[in-house]
Parts: C-alpha cells; sequence; structure tokens
C-alpha cells in the first residue's frame, strides 16, 4: 500500500529571516539577504559576498551539555527545527510518546574541523581539544545532535549528496512513509557559512565579484551573471502519512506527491541536461501529473553561465514557455547543501500566500533563459503544484513536487 504524504510543518532560518513570517516577507518583496563580508577578504578570498546568517544564541534554550556537540550547522538546523514542530503541533511529549525519524542533509563541517586541529597544533595535546569537538566534526552533527536533543526514536541518519542533499533528504522521507516503514519523520538541510567551509569553493573561480553591489550580485538566469553567491542556515519539513496527520487533528499544509533522481554518470562539477531531464521526467511520472499540471517551478539555477543554461533547456523542453520559473537563489544566494530544502519551504510560503517570488536581478535574457516564462517581479499566482529542482557536484539530480492539499 501506498501511503500518502503530507507536510505537516516547515521551518526555516537563513538570510531572508530567521522565521517563516520574515521569510515570507522578504520573499514578497525580494528583499535580497547577500552582503559584503569582509572579512573574508581579510582571510584570502577572491569574493567577499555571501548570504548573511547570524548564530543563534542557544544558550536560554539548551544546557551546556546539549549545545557542546553543536556547531553551525545544527545550530542552524535546531532553530529552524523547532519553528517547524511548533507549526507542526509537535512537543517534546509527542516525540517521546510516538516513533518520529529524522534524515537531513548536509555535506561538510569544515569549520569544526579546522578549529580542531588548530587547537591540537597550539596545545600538542589531543585531550585539550575538548569533548564536544567530535561530535561537531561529523558528517552527521545535525542528526546526532537533534536525535538526542528530541529523544527521536525513529530512522536516523544524515543524507550527503552535495547540494542536492536537502531535496534527496526530503525525497528518501518521501519513500519511508510512503511505503509504510515510518509515520513520521524530520527532514531538511542545513548549510555552515563560515570561511572555512567556503574557502575552496571560492578558489574555483565561480563566486560573482560585484562586490560593490551586494544584492544585485546573485542573477540566475541573466545574460550578465558572473556567478553565484554562497548562502547557509537550515529548513526543516515534517512529513507524515495522511493517516498519522489525520488521526493527531494535525494542520495539513500541502502534499509531497513525486520524487525524481538521476545521476548524470558524467563530469564531476559540470551540469547535464539529460540527468535533469530523467530527474524531472521521474517525478512527474511518480507523481501523476503531466507538464501542464504545473503552475511554478522553483529552479535550481545559482547563477552560473553553465548551470543556468541547461537547466533553462531542460525545463523548455519539458514545459515550454508556460509554467512560471524563479530562481529564490537571486535573492539567498546558493545555499548548497539546505538549498533543496530551503527552496520547499520558500515555494511553501508562496502556495500559502497565492504569490511567486521574483528572479531579481534577471534584466537580460540569454539565448535560452528568454525561452522559458522567467518571473522577474512578484506576481499573484493561484499554486496548485509546484516543482523544485536540486541538482549537485558529482552529477546527482533530485525533483519534489508539492501539490496543496486536498482530501
Amino acid at each position: 500500500m501506498n501511503h500518502r504524504v503530507v507536510i505537516t510543518g516547515i521551518g526555516i532560518y537563513s538570510c531572508l529571516g530567521q522565521d517563516l513570517e520574515t521569510v515570507k516577507k522578504s520573499l514578497y518583496a525580494g528583499k535580497s539577504g547577500i552582503i559584503l563580508d569582509q572579512s573574508r577578504k581579510d582571510f584570502g578570498f577572491r569574493s567577499g559576498l555571501t548570504g548573511y546568517v547570524p548564530e543563534p544564541d542557544l544558550k536560554a534554550r539548551l544546557s551546556r551539555r546539549q549545545r557542546i556537540g553543536m556547531h553551525q550547522p545544527a545550530m542552524y538546523a535546531y532553530m529552524s527545527t523547532i519553528e517547524a514542530l511548533d507549526r507542526a503541533g509537535m512537543d517534546a511529549g509527542f516525540l517521546e510518546q510516538y516513533e518520529t525519524g529524522i534524515i537531513f542533509g548536509n555535506d561538510s563541517t569544515a569549520a569544526s574541523v579546522v578549529e580542531a586541529i588548530d587547537k591540537t597544533k597550539e596545545k600538542r595535546d589531543t585531550t585539550l581539544i575538548g569533548s564536544g569537538a567530535i561530535f561537531q566534526n561529523m558528517n552527521s552533527t545535525v542528526n546526532m545532535n537533534l536525535a538526542t536533543i528530541f529523544r527521536l526514536k525513529g530512522v536516523n541518519f544524515t543524507l550527503s549528496a552535495a547540494c542536492a542533499s536537502g531535496s534527496h533528504a526530503i525525497g528518501m522521507a518521501f519513500v519511508m512513509i510512503r511505503q509504510g516503514l515510518q509515520e513520521r519523520i524530520i527532514c531538511g538541510g542545513a548549510q555552515e557559512i563560515n570561511a572555512y567551509a567556503m574557502a575552496s569553493f571560492d578558489g574555483l573561480g565561480t563566486f560573482s565579484l560585484r562586490e560593490n553591489d551586494p544584492v544585485r550580485a546573485s542573477r540566475p538566469f541573466d545574460k550578465d551573471r558572473d556567478g553565484l553567491v554562497p548562502g547557509g542556515g537550515a529548513a526543516t519539513v515534517i512529513l507524515e502519512s495522511y493517516e498519522s496527520a489525520r488521526k493527531r487533528g494535525a494542520l495539513i499544509l500541502g502534499e509531497v506527491i513525486g520524487y525524481g533522481f538521476s545521476s548524470n554518470g558524467d563530469h564531476i562539477s559540470n551540469p547535464d541536461i539529460d540527468g535533469q531531464l530523467r530527474s524531472l521526467s521521474m517525478a512527474l511520472r511518480q507523481g501523476n501529473v503531466t507538464a501542464g499540471d504545473i503552475d511554478y517551478i522553483n529552479a535550481h539555477a545559482t547563477s552560473t553561465p553553465v548551470g543556468d543554461a541547461s537547466e533553462a533547456r531542460a525545463i523548455y523542453e519539458i514545459f515550454g514557455d508556460r509554467v512560471p520559473v524563479s530562481s529564490t537563489k537571486s535573492m539567498t544566494g546558493h545555499e548548497c547543501w539546505m538549498a533543496g530544502a530551503s527552496e520547499i519551504v520558500y515555494s511553501m510560503l508562496m502556495m500559502e500566500g497565492d504569490f511567486i517570488a521574483p528572479n531579481i536581478n534577471f534584466g537580460t535574457p540569454d539565448e535560452d533563459s528568454a525561452k522559458i516564462r522567467i518571473i522577474a517581479e512578484t506576481c499573484p499566482a493561484d499554486i496548485n503544484v509546484f516543482v523544485s529542482n536540486s541538482f549537485g557536484f558529482g552529477g546527482t539530480n533530485s525533483t519534489l513536487i508539492v501539490r496543496k492539499w486536498k482530501e
């Protein structure tokens, strides 16, 4: 039996705001969260641009024992998760009593690793690193911390798939609930935002150099784009079986109906239109919907010439020029490991608010983006079904399809 998989909670902690209401307003206003961080220039970065995400102060929320194993990804994910759980109506007592799983996308913990090594070099004694370092250093840091704090009893693992990590985490949670292996799963993505995490990425020369005008630096699909801008934070989505949600009287926000995936099997960093087409087609088949049923596409488009162009061609091949398209990365920059999850949250907020957020900084289309319907300004829209694309290094592709809730 295939169970219906519904969304009962969402939470966000990003450069657009640290709660759902603030982020919703930022999306509607087309407000960018990108700044110039001088400390990155001092560090040796080619580009000092970044999405600004403050570290939360968790002292009033968690004990020292609970905080000791947390670094940026876990901190951000804790904040987005408490908001999602509150929205879903799940408190500590519920999680203690009912089996709940967690699958989070995360693909680096660079800062905590570097800090531990630096301390060892300085002290010449590994026993002085601190007991929490090992839990901060591991890629599974989000899962191990949140599973412990919330006393979760279900599935518990981290999904590492580059910039598609958050999307695949939601997709795998969808598969498990659909097959009846779990009733509810906390899923999402987290991305540290510090110099250590982004130095090697900056070294590839793929970041925008529009440092004199940060809010206009990220320009997905625009002919004059010169590279992406890194971002970060965390996003959480609570998935449940329909039966579970109905039994506890939860407010259902939407339904995941399709998950498509593929591997390009080609270049380690360059995108491939064939892989994207297979991921999109699989999601449509699984969701039992056609291209004509889709009301909005939140594109992966990161503001790189090759990546944006290949996605525009894939979208045009399947959807033509009818479906509205925008990339929220124009406002957030590329949120990397969390992007596939945050863009589900952003799209849910649009669905809830009956609008499409703009692809800001889109002034001049190129040969490929001119063929699709890119939304450059906020517009009213009745979104019943949306698509979210996520693609990552190594050729991993993920597509999620979400429908507005209806019995």
